[in-house]
């Protein structure tokens, strides 16, 4: 439910709006606007007697929001979300951000030699896994702290921002003490645990679609996020589970104008895990800044033959140069650009 403030309204009636919410036993949660304040009331599971809120001074109107999720919607703040990065990288902007780098970080010489490519062709966000979930137990897991470290290095000598990810509870605080971003992986959408304590970091999230989710279930997997006091989100969509071969999966792109009427949250595209074929990525990343994405995650590699993980998906560096070459184009083309060069600096 939000109740909506006369233009104008005091900080008073503000205030006693906010201590009527408390005494029925429900959160209230301020949202400054351009031209009035609303108070959005959480914490119900179902309809809220509203008579003791529309008689108080200053109060405009009383909106239910009929949405699972509340905070997420549109209903809640129509104005979109823009999430600002420590290196000043905007994502929900009329910038479309580029975030890249390795699947994994493997060593030193492969993550700063690579982050220094990615930041001459126009990328301000490096991922990277330091701890990698994988189907197979066999298979590489990541360097763990150490590839925090690493990441944190190559930030230091590029001024990239970085995002990587954090695969439970335990983790969270470990991984935001060296990242600008964490990352829930598609296999962690529902991990509720870890969205609480992922959204009371502090820091910006990144959440992937689950391979199975759909986008009601993306976004209630938001809403954790967001009661938790953290509206940094950034949703991302990295393709679902498909009887089709040809790819690993499939790409939903449809997923970016929906979550754009139903959510004032940003929402990137992963064309990478989408397709999980290098061939592929080039075309669908192209595609997804078409269709609005606000911005692409994608996984380049300097020596994709030999990568510890995904190296079958991942981006010659060239061919990064390449894809940023031609989404630059297509973003001037709808109206957009993509997030400026970061401004060169002195490197050690």
């Amino acid at each position: 439910m939000l109740i909506v403030m006369k233009h104008g309204a005091s900080e008073e009636e503000v205030r006693q709006v906010i201590d009527t919410i408390e005494d029925m036993g429900y959160e209230a949660r301020p949202i400054p606007g351009r031209q009035r304040t609303a108070i959005g009331l959480i914490g119900n599971d179902g309809k809220v007697d509203s008579s003791r809120l529309v008689g108080l001074a200053g109060v405009l109107e009383v909106i239910p929001v009929t949405q699972p999720y509340k905070q997420v919607s549109r209903e809640w703040k129509d104005e979109p979300t823009i999430i600002v990065l420590a290196n000043g990288t905007k994502i929900g902007d009329n910038e479309v951000a580029v975030m890249a780098g390795p699947c994994a970080v493997e060593s030193e010489e492969q993550i700063l030699g690579i982050s220094r490519y990615l930041r001459g062709a126009g990328a301000t966000v490096l991922r990277g896994g330091a701890f990698k979930p994988r189907t197979s137990p066999y298979a590489f897991q990541g360097l763990g702290v150490r590839g925090l470290e690493l990441l944190a290095r190559a930030r230091e000598e590029t001024g990239l921002a970085v995002v990587t990810e954090a695969l439970d509870p335990e983790s969270v605080d470990v991984v935001a003490e060296y990242a600008d971003m964490i990352q829930i992986g598609a296999r962690n959408m529902q991990n509720y645990s870890l969205l609480r304590k992922a959204g009371a970091s502090g820091k910006p999230v990144l959440l992937k679609r689950g391979m199975a989710a759909t986008i009601t279930e993306l976004l209630l997997a938001a809403e954790y996020l967001l009661a938790e006091g953290n509206d940094q989100v950034v949703l991302c969509e990295r393709g679902v589970r498909s009887f089709d071969t040809y790819t690993r999966n499939l790409l939903d792109l449809t997923a970016i104008p929906v979550v754009h009427a139903l959510s004032h949250l940003p929402i990137i595209a992963d064309p990478s895990h989408g397709t999980g074929i290098r061939a592929k990525v080039t075309p669908m990343a192209r595609a997804a800044i078409a269709a609005g994405a606000d911005g692409i995650i994608v996984e380049v590699h300097p020596d994709p033959d030999h990568a510890l993980s995904d190296g079958g998906q991942s981006l010659y560096p060239d061919q990064f140069k390449e894809l940023m070459d031609q989404i630059a184009v297509i973003a001037s083309a709808i109206g957009r650009r993509l997030v400026s060069p970061l401004v060169p600096q002195n490197v050690g």
